[in-house]
């Protein structure tokens, strides 16, 4: 027996008042999904902005390391001399 879609519409409210979707006109609906596709793209953006920040940060620990161990390296040269 196939389950039957139980997911209630979309209800929105502003300034304390609730609106059905199925209640906005034609141009309430595109304004709607404007500002459900922006709130989208928002959050992929920070999800994006996170992975953009530790990367650069493990790079620039990955950096460091080089650096202290092209020292530690040019340290052993120079005391074997």
């Amino acid at each position: 027996m196939a389950k039957q879609n139980t997911k209630a519409p979309p209800v929105l409210t502003v300034d304390g008042v609730e609106y059905k979707h199925e209640d906005l006109n034609d141009e309430q609906k595109i304004i709607y999904a404007h500002i459900s596709d922006l709130q989208r793209k928002a959050n992929t953006t920070r999800f994006n902005l996170d992975q953009l920040k530790v990367g650069q940060e493990a790079f620039g620990n990955m950096l460091v390391e080089s650096l202290k161990k092209g020292k530690d390296e040019e340290t052993e040269e120079n005391d074997k001399k």
